[in-house]
């Protein structure tokens, strides 16, 4: 993991197309300002986390959902 310093306004550059700013920082929290193609998905971890969960509990109610219509189409 890389680790920065960066003071209030000041930025990291992220390839050509990202830019993340330190927009505020108020006592032990930091407010980023996220400057990217609208193309790309930024969450919160937590959130993320949630989308994956759910992506996957997806997946594997379908998978069950098509062995059972196979097995009633194999009847």
């Amino acid at each position: 993991m890389l680790v920065l310093t960066r003071k209030l306004g000041e930025s990291i550059a992220i390839d050509d197309h990202i830019k993340i700013v330190v927009v505020q920082i108020k006592g032990k929290q930091v407010r980023l300002g996220i400057k990217a193609p609208k193309e790309t998905k930024i969450h919160r971890e937590e959130v993320y986390k949630s989308i994956q969960d759910q992506n996957q509990e997806a997946l594997e109610s379908d998978m069950t959902a098509i062995s059972s219509l196979s097995e009633e189409f194999n009847k």
